[in-house]
């Protein structure tokens, strides 16, 4: 067995498990209280749209999946979809207009103010999220983004911002799809388990 690829494995592993401690270290009391405004977003008859490129289109997908479906708890399904998943409409606004608008026109068209938008961007820097974030403020949407370290392009459209502090893509994804997992558990927590603590606001 190769020892050079047994210590890629370890040296992958290693960084992901820093990047992660000290995500979570420094970002638990953030988590919390955005879990706290999609909870109320929730109960006052919002819905959390997700768009994202690539593996963060596929993180999309997957994070309004357990909104929908569930957690972990036996729960009603929750309001939440993905941009990123109609081939039709996808296709249909990038040969109109180009594929930077593909989320600005479903935003347009899905989202009314109070609703939460979460643009997940491991470089920051992705045109049409940017643009579907942007648009969402306009709005009146509550907009959240996911990034990388890098985060001067995202920050201004954003009234949240789970960054993640690696360079590394494959790192930070797996940081962010552990963060949105924790999002849909406090959430959970909140509307079904300690509905008292969803007003108290923060500690």
């Amino acid at each position: 067995m190769s020892d050079k690829a047994i210590q890629k494995v370890l040296d992958h592993a290693r960084e992901g498990l820093r990047a992660r401690e000290l995500f979570f270290e420094e970002n638990a009391p953030q988590l919390v209280e955005i879990a706290r405004v999609i909870a109320l977003c929730l109960t006052e008859g919002g819905k959390v749209m997700f768009c994202g490129n690539g593996g963060s289109a596929a993180d999309s997908q997957h994070l309004a999946a357990e909104f929908v479906n569930r957690f972990k708890l036996e729960r009603p399904p929750l309001p939440a979809l993905s941009l990123t998943t109609d081939t039709s409409i996808l296709t249909a606004i990038g040969n109109d207009y180009g594929f930077d608008l593909v989320f600005v026109k479903q935003v347009q068209a899905l989202g009314q103010a109070g609703d939460i938008l979460v643009g997940i961007s491991t470089s920051g820097t992705s045109r049409n999220v940017l643009a579907a974030l942007r648009e969402a403020r306009t709005r009146g949407l509550v907009t959240l983004g996911m990034c990388g370290q890098f985060t001067a392009e995202m920050e201004p459209l954003c009234d949240h911002l789970i960054s993640v502090p690696s360079k590394d893509t494959p790192v930070v994804q797996e940081v962010h799809i552990a963060a949105g997992h924790m999002l849909c558990h406090v959430v959970d927590h909140f509307l079904f388990e300690s509905v008292m603590e969803l007003g108290q606001g923060p500690a």
